[in-house]
């Protein structure tokens, strides 16, 4: 005759194997869809993204929202947020900031740099993330995904992230990152536009533009 206390640990050990397989379902799913992701962004030479641009923290009393723009190609990109432009050539960052007058410019090393840079914007979570599949929701007829992802570096700022992904084209369309100090970013993309004839001279720096700018050199 089988006892209760045989039965608990062997239903205890079914329950654990379940919860196991089904995370790791879980996480399989999550990278196969984060995968594609990936390699829809390769095949592309330019990408334009027109983004609506959210922070907020509730004890701070912080809310602001605003929208922008980057164009991106390889590691080169051109940013429009908040009356500042950003241009990264691959060498050099410049910051443009027009209200001051001012433009500063560093060397930048994409590999070297854990932030969340608009050229890492669209492939970030390749590196340094756990993952697991969460919710999804209808936008306007179109089926957003959303992967929960984790960082592993226990001392990122990062508390979490959700990458929401438009299952059909398989480019996301929301980033909403929690951050442990209570501040939540939202980037929503409005318009996600590819391969568009680029200016030449797009991601290149002309100081003769800037005249009466007082330039900061960092390095």
């Amino acid at each position: 005759m089988t006892t209760l206390t045989t039965i608990r640990p062997l239903y205890l050990f079914l329950a654990l194997l379940f919860t196991s397989l089904t995370t790791q379902a879980q996480e399989g799913k999550a990278k196969d869809l984060l995968d594609e992701v990936s390699s829809k962004v390769k095949t592309y030479e330019h990408i334009y993204i027109d983004f609506k641009y959210a922070l907020t923290n509730e004890a701070q009393g912080i809310n602001q929202e605003t929208r922008g723009d980057v164009t991106l190609m390889g590691e080169k990109y051109r940013l429009n947020l908040m009356g500042t432009t950003q241009i990264y050539d691959d060498q050099k960052l410049y910051t443009i900031v027009p209200e001051d007058e001012e433009i500063t410019i560093s060397t930048q090393n994409p590999e070297e740099d854990d932030a969340i840079t608009p050229s890492k914007m669209l492939t970030f979570f390749n590196d340094g993330y756990t993952y697991k599949w969460d919710i999804d929701q209808d936008v306007n007829g179109r089926k957003i995904q959303y992967i929960k992802l984790l960082p592993k570096d226990s001392e990122s700022e990062i508390k979490e992230a959700l990458l929401g992904v438009d299952a059909q084209t398989k480019h996301i369309y929301r980033l909403i990152m929690s951050q442990k100090n209570g501040t939540k970013i939202t980037i929503t993309v409005n318009s996600f536009k590819t391969d568009q004839p680029v200016a030449a001279n797009l991601f290149a720096f002309d100081e003769s533009k800037y005249p009466g700018y007082y330039i900061n050199r960092l390095d």
